[in-house]
């Protein structure tokens, strides 16, 4: 049973985040004082999707870790870090420095955006107002050249705002502006949220909030070494809240401010380092398709060398095909071969040796790493984009299996339309529910109530007495719930229940007995 998004009809953004806030999946932040922009809260059932995603890639990481190219089960062990770290941390791996995008602010409505994200129109005689845009709203910037200008945008070039001469910056008109000349020249902006440790404010007592977890793992690389007698090559996988001061923060969870990580740092010999890239690539990409996400949907992109990071070598995208990108793909997970630069700079700024002693053959060596490094939340957008499916049914449930829908397509005599997520049985965030076939009947209730009370000890299952039988399968449907089992009036005759599988709609009947040990082979 795996997800089957229709890749040929892409998912609209909004429809997603509808499904979303009706069914308690997520919600968007401090709704009741008008929001927070890039700021997400997870409800029940959006809690229990990025759990069971989280455990699916910590079981298949660090509890059962994979076979290795030589055939041996490779070593990986967990961390747990602080989010407030020694600053000099962040001194050391460059983001202090570094960590900064190009910004662009106007100063009318005091709208910031990334100079990355904002194309110019330029009219080709270079002459007249300049029109920008912020990429994926053109549709609205040339809107605007034939209304103000007069003009067929055809006529003019698209150029990044970073190649626009400062001196022509007040003949722009900005994305939000009602005039041109309001944009302000690029400039860097630091991404790293600033706190404060202890009562004062001063600059000695200013931290920051981890840009991501990778760090943390890097600080205690010596210590593992110490305490889990660990041998090259080995692994050290995290999970955690990072942050970054997005200025466009945009596509719901897809780029947020706070957001999750799942990241794996693989600390090998600098003579196998490339072995362990070509396997972690392979690896990565293959472990998004076990758990259910479509190969047709799923690619890798190796980045050019103009896009790769001043210490890496080589790195790789595994990318999905969002709804919002189609046809095109953005990024899910990167696999970074980061060398020895992270264990060398903390070397360097902390005066503590990082080598790797290897008693067997009585050298020393600075591990190169290789970083499988994905976004959690952004995982659970996957996840939720994948699943998503709306089909015909029989009304009722009646023979007849469901029918593929098109988008504005009506359904045929005698069907129904449903929407259903498609979750894995192991991601879903219920993984059955319970029904008894009337409320009324407290002999046909207590026998579903005790059902589902010695199936919740393994398992996370509803309960539901309200409503007919097809209204609560189609609850059920729209939150992903792989198994619906209603114990009715032959439940009292001969025990047994009626199974109803969420995508094939096939019902099937078996003894109460049996329940347990079927529910375990069918995913569960």
């Amino acid at each position: 049973m795996n997800m089957q998004n229709n890749s040929d009809h892409p998912l609209p953004l909004e429809t997603l985040t509808a499904l979303c806030k009706r069914r308690g999946f997520i919600f968007q932040t401090s709704e009741i004082y008008g929001g927070l922009n890039g700021f997400w809260d997870y409800g029940p059932l959006g809690t229990a999707l990025k759990n069971n995603l989280r455990d699916a890639w910590w079981q298949d990481l660090v509890r059962t870790p994979p076979i290795g190219p030589d055939g041996e089960i490779l070593d990986i062990v967990g961390l747990d870090s602080a989010i407030i770290q020694n600053p000099r941390v962040w001194e050391a791996s460059g983001h202090v420095g570094g960590f900064n995008d190009p910004m662009c602010d106007c100063r009318e409505s005091k709208s910031r955006y990334r100079a990355d994200h904002l194309m110019v129109y330029v009219p080709a005689d270079k002459d007249g107002t300049l029109f920008a845009c912020l990429v994926g709203d053109e549709a609205r910037a040339e809107k605007r050249i034939r209304k103000e200008a007069k003009a067929d945008p055809a006529a003019y070039t698209v150029k990044p705002v970073t190649e626009i001469p400062v001196a022509d910056l007040p003949r722009v008109w900005g994305p939000d502006a009602a005039k041109p000349g309001t944009l302000t020249e690029p400039r860097q902006f630091n991404l790293m949220f600033k706190t404060y440790i202890g009562a004062a404010s001063g600059e000695d007592n200013l931290a920051y909030l981890r840009p991501e977890t990778a760090q943390g793992i890097f600080t205690n690389y010596k210590n593992v070494l110490d305490t889990m007698r660990v041998k090259l090559p080995f692994g050290i996988a995290q999970v955690g809240k990072s942050f970054r001061n997005e200025v466009t923060p945009r596509n719901f969870i897809f780029r947020s401010r706070e957001f999750e990580q799942m990241e794996l740092e693989w600390f090998c010999h600098p003579d196998e380092s490339q072995k362990w890239y070509d396997f972690w690539t392979e690896a990565r990409l293959k472990w998004w398709e076990s758990i259910g996400v479509s190969s047709a949907n799923l690619r890798r992109r190796d980045h050019d060398p103009d896009e790769l990071a001043h210490y890496s070598t080589a790195c790789a995208d595994v990318e999905y095909r969002y709804g919002f990108t189609a046809p095109d793909f953005g990024e899910l997970e990167g696999i970074a071969h980061r060398g020895a630069f992270d264990l060398t700079q903390h070397q360097e700024f902390s005066g503590t040796k990082m080598e790797y002693f290897d008693q067997e053959t009585n050298t020393r060596v600075l591990p190169h790493v290789i970083e499988p490094s994905s976004g959690l939340t952004r995982g659970v957008l996957v996840v939720l984009n994948e699943a998503y499916a709306e089909e015909f049914v029989p009304k009722g449930d009646q023979e007849g299996g469901p029918i593929q829908a098109a988008p504005g397509q009506q359904p045929p005599e005698g069907y129904e339309k449903r929407v259903v997520m498609r979750f894995s049985p192991r991601l879903a965030p219920v993984k059955a529910a319970i029904f008894p076939l009337l409320k009324n009947r407290p002999e046909i209730v207590a026998k579903a109530k005790e059902l589902y009370m010695d199936l919740r000890t393994t398992w996370a299952v509803d309960y539901d007495q309200t409503g007919a039988i097809g209204r609560r399968y189609r609850r059920q449907d729209e939150i992903g719930t792989p198994f619906c089992i209603t114990v009715d009036f032959d439940s009292l005759e001969n025990n047994t229940v009626t199974i109803r599988e969420r995508d094939s709609m096939k019902q099937t009947t078996l003894p109460i007995t049996e329940v347990r040990a079927w529910l375990a082979t069918h995913g569960l």
